[in-house]
């Protein structure tokens, strides 16, 4: 008889205490989110005033302008994004209001659909681009160097990386 299935559990083990940061990646932790959150107002302020839409719609529309046909199915399209499924298909319903992306059924899956970027979309999308490449510019690669900006790179990638675990039932956005 297995006597491990009728004894009681084991008594917990002691609390380990928190791996606290450090007062340098304190100061790095602190300084990443205040870049993050103002790199992200500055982009969005920037979208909103010369095209009408936030920064997340732009990257929705230059991947359907970059996908085979300007199409792809909503998963994908919210996988890009890193966005759950649900904040995707408002996105593409105000995308859609606007006139520059369209809904299509996809033909061999009832439950699945396309987003594709409308000919006035791609347009939206040609006019807006050069104030948002120069926005980005000025705001980041034009403070670092050639050697800094390949530092940050591989950063980010190695960042997220850890953050997009492979294995089934993962807890990630795109998947909710």
């Amino acid at each position: 008889m297995n006597t491990a299935s009728t004894s009681a559990p084991p008594a917990s083990a002691p609390k380990q205490e928190p791996r606290w940061l450090t007062d340098e990646q304190q100061r790095v932790w602190r300084t990443y989110l205040d870049a993050v959150y103002l790199l992200e107002d500055h982009l969005d302020r920037q979208l909103q005033r010369d095209a009408g839409m936030p920064h997340i719609y732009y990257g929705l529309l230059v991947k359907l302008a970059e996908s085979p046909r300007r199409r792809l199915r909503m998963t994908e399209l919210a996988m890009y994004a890193k966005i759950t499924r649900s904040r995707l298909s408002h996105a593409i319903a105000r995308l859609e209001k606007n006139g520059w992306v369209r809904r299509e059924d996809c033909p061999d899956d009832k439950r699945g659909q396309f987003a594709v970027l409308t000919d006035e979309g791609h347009q939206v999308l040609r006019e807006t681009a050069p104030g948002h490449v120069e926005a980005v510019r000025q705001a980041m690669f034009d403070r670092l160097t050639e050697e800094q900006q390949k530092a940050l790179g591989e950063i980010m990638r190695i960042v997220a990386e850890g953050l997009q675990p492979t294995e089934a039932g993962a807890d990630l956005p795109w998947l909710r």
